[in-house]
């Protein structure tokens, strides 16, 4: 048998994880037959345990890839937007409006929760540092109160990830996401330097 190029490797890795989200999407990671998926690719359950050691392995590819992409969508705000204000309005709001997505719904608020329940207390450090970064921003463009932006942007961040949870959660989602963007909208207007 002729050995696979790292090519040939990272193309079978990335049809698992494609093939992966889909069917974690619409059937939940608990329903999600390893023999089904990897047979829809036309692989054995062997190149699965190669590339991510298991099913739960495979979940957290999935989760990290998804979870990179929410990453990239929130920093094109930032990149596209120069008012600073309206940029970390928008990326809470973005943030809040992605947990109706049904991807992020299913694998990330709902499957991996439930999957990785022993790492819900781990601090998700890079989204902390980056919205303390642009808290201080904010503060030295004098257009927030001073304050100590680390303990703010835990405070922020907590309350997003809880509200994109319960959105998530919702029997109404829509609802729930426009009152939570009005009750956050006088959160952090409560947090701005009025322009007098």
């Amino acid at each position: 048998m002729a050995r696979r190029t790292r090519a040939e490797m990272e193309e079978t890795r990335l049809l698992l994880l494609q093939t992966a989200r889909k069917v974690f999407c619409e059937q939940g990671y608990a329903e999600a037959s390893m023999d089904d998926l990897t047979a829809q690719v036309g692989l054995t359950r062997g190149a699965l345990y190669h590339h991510f050691g298991d099913k739960k392995g495979l979940l957290s590819a999935v989760v990290a890839q998804i979870d990179t992409e929410m990453d990239a969508r929130l920093q094109a705000i930032s990149d596209t937007i120069d008012d600073p204000w309206l940029a970390f309005s928008m990326r809470c709001h973005t943030y809040l409006e992605m947990a109706l997505e049904p991807e992020i719904q299913r694998i990330i608020m709902r499957d991996s929760r439930a999957v990785f329940s022993d790492k819900l207390t781990e601090l998700p450090t890079h989204c902390v540092i980056s919205m303390s970064n642009m808290i201080d921003k904010l503060i030295e463009n004098k257009i927030l109160i001073k304050t100590d932006s680390k303990m703010l942007a835990l405070f922020i961040y907590g309350s997003l990830e809880a509200t994109a949870l319960w959105i998530a959660n919702s029997l109404d989602g829509k609802t729930q996401l426009e009152q939570a963007k009005s009750t956050l909208d006088t959160l952090l207007n409560s947090l701005r330097i009025s322009a007098e």
